[in-house]
Parts: structure tokens; C-alpha cells; sequence
């Protein structure tokens, strides 16, 4: 069974329109759909904003449905300029931006302690995804695969924006991915992140998100299925 969780309403309902055969459960106060897509078995939820709520559901749908891996699907901001709205970034490597324990031992940025830096997603998956790419990938509309950061911030300002993706070379920026990565390391589940680009480094983030959050929700929804075709 796939694992499927997006962090916002919009991004949900895109996906759960690709889905068949739809059942629902409720787990504490949370909504579990189970179905197909593309004839596999899935179970999608929506997490909510941040990396608590994202951390947390993770686990929930770990100990309660034992998917076989789980892949975060949703919106984010580009920090990489050459990104435009609707590009698609699949990350290979995650890390929390945000976390800083620097001050109290020998860590970098971003290093968590006793569980390090990076969070990397699963070799086959990415393999997977290289695929879909080929078949998807257009002049107009780019795949890529890179870092993805997440942190509990929203990152509308272009001189920011742009010195994260100095600092970590990161492609975009969300608020989930990396806690969704860490949860399922730390369980040996294999993970995958999936974004869209809703907004850009323009200074005009916050318009743009509300603006395109439907648009690349869909956006990101049709990679996944396709993604989901091929294995």
C-alpha cells in the first residue's frame, strides 16, 4: 500500500479525484482515505501546515496502515530563480533549514542531532521518478530532482530565498517535507517528496500561492499518478 500525504486541503482533493473506489476512516481526528490509483492500493490524508502536524501524521499512518512507502505531495517555493510556476521538484535529499544547533556543539546548519543533515529519499523511487520525467518533462513546464528544505516559515522574500539556496542548494523551500522524511527514517519506510512550484522569488510569494495553489496542486496530482502508473 502507498502512503500519500499532503499538507493542505486544495493539494488533498486533487489527488483524492485521482483516486477510485474511496473509503474513508477517521484516526483520532484525522481523515484516512483508502482506494487506487492507477490500480494500486493507496492511503491519502491531509496533514495540515507545518512540520509538527506533518511529523505526526506520518506516524499515525505508520503504526495504523503499514504503508510500503510514503510520498508527501504538495506546493512550494522556488528558491532556485530558473523555477517557474508549475515546475515540479522531486527530492532526492531533504533537510529542515530551520533547525540550528550550532551554538551548542559541533554541528552544521540544519544538522539534527543523532539523526544528521540530510534526509535521503529511496534510491528505487528516485529511479522511478527518472522515468516519469522522460515521459513528462517538457520545455515549458520542468522536472527536476534536487534538495527540497522545509521549514515552519513562510519564505516570501527574494534576498532570503535566494540565500538558502546558496547555503544549502536547495531548489525549493515548503514547510513539511523534511519532518515527513525524518519520521519515516527513523521508521525504515522509504519516502519520497513531491512539489510543485506555486510561487517564485519575485517578491510577490505570498500572491502567487494563493493565486496558483489550485493550478499546481493538480499540477503535482497528475506526476503522481503517473509516477503511481509506473510501478
Amino acid at each position: 500500500m502507498i502512503g500519500i500525504i499532503a499538507a493542505e486541503e486544495n493539494e488533498m482533493l486533487a489527488i483524492k479525484e485521482k483516486m477510485q473506489d474511496i473509503e474513508d476512516e477517521k484516526v483520532y481526528n484525522l481523515t484516512f482515505f483508502k482506494g487506487t490509483i492507477s490500480g494500486k492500493k493507496c492511503i491519502l490524508t491531509e496533514c495540515g501546515i507545518g512540520k509538527v502536524n506533518s511529523a505526526r501524521v506520518t506516524q499515525v499512518l505508520i503504526d495504523r496502515y503499514s504503508p510500503d512507502f510514503v510520498i508527501n505531495v504538495g506546493s512550494a517555493g522556488a528558491v532556485n530563480p530558473e523555477l517557474n510556476i508549475e515546475d515540479i521538484v522531486i527530492g532526492d535529499k531533504l533537510i529542515q533549514y530551520d533547525f540550528d544547533a550550532t551554538e551548542i556543539g559541533d554541528y552544521e546548519k540544519g544538522e539534527i542531532c543523532g539523526t544528521g543533515k540530510y534526509f535521503y529519499a529511496d534510491k528505487m523511487l528516485i529511479e522511478k521518478c527518472k522515468e516519469t520525467i522522460e515521459e513528462l518533462s517538457t520545455e515549458d513546464k520542468k522536472i527536476v530532482i534536487g534538495l527540497i528544505g522545509s521549514a515552519d516559515l513562510f519564505c516570501g522574500n527574494v534576498e532570503k530565498a535566494l540565500a538558502i539556496r546558496d547555503e544549502f542548494n536547495a531548489q525549493c523551500v515548503e514547510m513539511e517535507g523534511a519532518a515527513i522524511a525524518q519520521v519515516c527514517s527513523l521508521d525504515n519506510v522509504a519516502f519520497l517528496v513531491i512539489r510543485a512550484i506555486s510561487d517564485t522569488p519575485n517578491g510577490n510569494n505570498k500572491i502567487e500561492f494563493h493565486e496558483f495553489l489550485k493550478i499546481v496542486s493538480k499540477r503535482a496530482a497528475e506526476i503522481l499518478e503517473k509516477l503511481i502508473s509506473n510501478f
